[in-house]
């Protein structure tokens, strides 16, 4: 059995390199002392404050080498810091030049704890008003409060110094089709606009991509793995949309699918935001302080009224999503297939470069949905490992393959992560493993009134790692888009998030558990927020419960039987039966065989299902 040839949406080329990053931090301090200053922040983050971004919003990394996808550096004439979560501080190591930059574990160290401790008595420290928001730089102000040191808006320095600063993105843009929304751009807007009336608000501007493209049912190409145009737009009381977007970029199709929306020239932005009537709504969370400058007395701060709606999935939304997940889930069994009978050594690449492949076998795969997380042995440990060809790890019989990884398919997005014995697997992985699943179980099995929000159910993956001392360092699970970004807001499970779940929310359920410089385990299934169906002993209280969209097996081979309570030893081998039941008819003879064993009912010769190499 051999694996389909990759399209190569993922390249393996190292983006920065340590050594980079000092001449570029001299450059930076240079500019900063040429104009009185004494500090410049530089977030991850664009003028759109989405999660990614374009080649040429690389800031953080092309100044640090750092290429995780959150965190910020803070430059001073004698030093510099990179503040990281707990995903990435193991990651951050090993791509930054620590002699120049020192690694800051947040949010145990914020950046103003930073700053008071490092900065020169009296610091100006500078910032792109572009690229914060106002709840971010509130934050920061309040927190240097009696320090002396000053926050100053600027022009971008790294901007100033960044020579071969790469073009804009112009991707191609697409309509995104009524059946796949279930709602037409006109119905969103006057629902939108109606809400905006309610408050009181005469607009909203919108500056998150897949905001604009979820309210105009488009979608576009300018970020890699997010099917998003970058724009910006502005939503009227009167369901009236601007849209500021090149219109040489629109065909004849996108305009008449926008022929209701007023395309502007982007650069008209600013005189368009100085002549609206307020109050028009901005979203302190999401929104860059330079448009609320440019708004003056007429901001009204308030949420995104995208973000809610475009979370809650329509019926034609998560009908596309289960297909998606269909199709995703025969892919990656085909992929488990070809690994564990694939002749010769493998390599991380390799089982990138297949598994890509075995997604674009299906003929409707856009894109990955971010880039594949193949980490053997201590590479596992690194929550967002990117293989690079100077990484690329053998695959040994002595480690477990933690692979993460999704699709972008026309009528949904996926993502899913299994870990994998490679060989024979060591009590104290099984041990782990066996934890993390039971927590993915949890999560999955659960029942709850309406009204809970992702805090408050975060604590169930954890309880069987908090029984052995153990824990991990990110959320159990984001909020997924259809056909839209792999993370979404602003439903969460995580300890930080209030935003109650309500039915159409689609998020992942993903515990883990990592031991740096030994192995990584995280199991990852996407879930459906739905209403719980009743029970004959229940009272009338409305409850909602969580529809498993994702369709692979877990390795049972890395499964400590004895450690799984009784419903959990059900619920699984339920969960299998289904994967099976779902799949099978997809198959190709091989993975179809090896699906029938690999699902089969716990106890029944797991401990002789064969190991991927």
């Amino acid at each position: 059995m051999s694996a389909p040839a990759a399209p190569g949406h993922q390249g393996f080329d190292a983006a920065t390199r340590p050594d980079q990053g000092p001449p570029r931090l001299a450059a930076l301090r240079g500019a900063l002392a040429a104009a009185g200053l004494q500090g410049f922040i530089v977030p991850r983050a664009d003028v759109h404050q989405g999660e990614n971004v374009a080649p040429r919003d690389e800031r953080l990394a092309w100044l640090t080498g750092f290429t995780g996808s959150a965190g910020m550096a803070v430059v001073l004439p004698t030093a510099a810091a990179v503040f990281v979560d707990g995903r990435y501080r193991v990651q951050v190591r090993a791509q930054v030049d620590t002699d120049h930059f020192t690694p800051v574990n947040w949010p145990a160290t914020r950046p103003s704890d930073w700053l008071r401790e490092a900065a020169p008595n009296g610091a100006i420290v500078a910032y792109d008003p572009w690229l914060h928001t106002r709840d971010e730089l509130r934050k920061l102000e309040a927190s240097l409060q009696g320090s002396g040191i000053t926050l100053q808006p600027t022009n971008n320095f790294i901007d100033q110094i960044w020579t071969d600063r790469p073009a804009p993105p112009r991707g191609a843009i697409r309509i995104h089709p009524a059946h796949l929304t279930g709602e037409t751009s006109a119905d969103k807007r006057a629902r939108l606009a109606e809400g905006l009336r309610r408050t009181g608000h005469r607009a909203a501007v919108l500056s998150l991509p897949d905001s604009v493209c979820w309210l105009l049912n488009i979608r576009g190409a300018d970020i890699a793995r997010t099917p998003v145009v970058q724009a910006f737009a502005i939503l009227h009381d009167d369901a009236r949309a601007d849209l500021f977007l090149d219109p040489g970029r629109l065909d004849a199709a996108l305009r008449d699918h926008l022929s209701n929306v007023t395309v502007h020239a982007p650069d008209t932005l600013p005189d368009r935001l100085r002549g609206l009537d307020g109050p028009v709504r901005l979203d302190p969370g999401s929104a860059p302080v330079a448009l609320a400058d440019l708004l003056g007395a007429g901001v009204a701060w308030a949420e995104d009224p995208c973000l809610l709606p475009k979370a809650c999935k329509t019926e034609a939304e998560l009908a596309g999503m289960r297909a998606a997940h269909l199709r995703d889930g025969a892919a990656v069994v085909e992929f488990l297939a070809w690994l564990y009978t694939a002749p010769g050594p493998l390599s991380e690449i390799a089982v990138v470069e297949a598994l890509e492949g075995f997604r674009a076998a299906t003929g409707q795969l856009d894109d990955i949905s971010f880039d594949t997380i193949a980490g053997s042995g201590p590479h596992g440990a690194i929550v967002h490992y990117r293989v690079t060809r100077d990484t690329d790890r053998p695959l040994a019989g002595d480690a477990v393959l933690l692979v993460d990884s999704g699709g972008q398919y026309p009528d949904g997005t996926t993502d899913i992560t299994r870990t994998l014995a490679i060989g024979p697997p060591t009590p104290e992985v099984r041990a782990a493993f066996t934890r993390v699943l039971r927590g993915l179980i949890a999560v999955s099995r659960l029942r709850w009134p309406r009204g809970l929000a992702g805090r408050d159910l975060d604590a169930l993956a954890r309880a069987p790692l908090w029984l052995a001392g153990q824990d991990y360092d990110h959320g159990t699970g984001h909020g997924v888009g259809a056909a839209l970004g792999v993370h979404e807001g602003p439903q969460r499970l995580s300890r930080q998030s209030e935003v109650p779940l309500v039915p159409g929310m689609v998020l992942s359920n993903e515990p883990g558990y990592y031991r740096e410089g030994a192995f990584g385990i995280r199991l990852e299934n996407l879930v459906a927020v739905v209403a719980a169906p009743p029970l004959p002993d229940g009272d009338d209280r409305p409850m909602l419960a969580f529809e498993t969209l994702t369709w692979a097996p877990f390795d049972r081979r890395l499964i400590d039987p004895a450690a799984l309570p009784p419903e959990d030893r059900d619920w699984l081998d339920a969960y299998h039966r289904c994967v099976d039941a779902r799949l099978s008819g997809a198959l190709s003879p091989a993975a179809r065989d090896w699906l029938a064993r690999a699902t089969a009912p716990l106890g029944h010769g797991a401990d002789k299902q064969e190991t991927a190499r």
